[in-house]
């Protein structure tokens, strides 16, 4: 079986095009529940660096749909045996103004659009660029 992945390497995901945001902004808390922008946000905040894109995917994945952990290692097999959405989906950086930085292992972290090394890293060469998904059609 084919496992994928949502990794990418020394990648900056850029800010959507069509994203109001003028810095990055810490996502609107409901008090119901948390949203995917809120789950990722404080695990990227509490680990900068220390986690991969299909860590952080499967992890929410888990806790949303409140996966057991004796059935971990079984369900991310599952979820990754068939394509998912990469964090160019993210709400962080779609509406919340976030870019979200892949170093050369994989590991990422946010930085604030309005930051100046966001703009260092938009001018770094060495470094890929995506951007990610717009909020709407165009």
């Amino acid at each position: 079986m084919k496992i994928h992945t949502t990794n990418y390497f020394n990648t900056l995901i850029t800010v959507a095009e069509d994203s109001k945001a003028l810095k990055g902004d810490i996502p609107t808390i409901k008090i119901d529940k948390l949203t995917v922008a809120n789950l990722q946000f404080d695990k990227l905040n509490k680990h900068p660096n220390k986690i991969n894109s299909d860590d952080l995917i499967f992890d929410i994945y888990a806790e949303r749909n409140e996966i057991l952990e004796s059935d971990l290692e079984k369900e991310r097999i599952k979820f990754y045996s068939k394509g998912q959405p990469c964090l160019r989906t993210s709400p962080l950086a779609k509406t919340y103004g976030w870019g979200i930085y892949y170093d050369s292992n994989g590991n990422i972290r946010l930085i604030d659009s309005a930051s100046e090394e966001y703009e260092n890293m938009l001018q770094n060469d060495a470094i890929k660029k995506l951007p990610a998904m717009r909020n709407s059609k165009k």
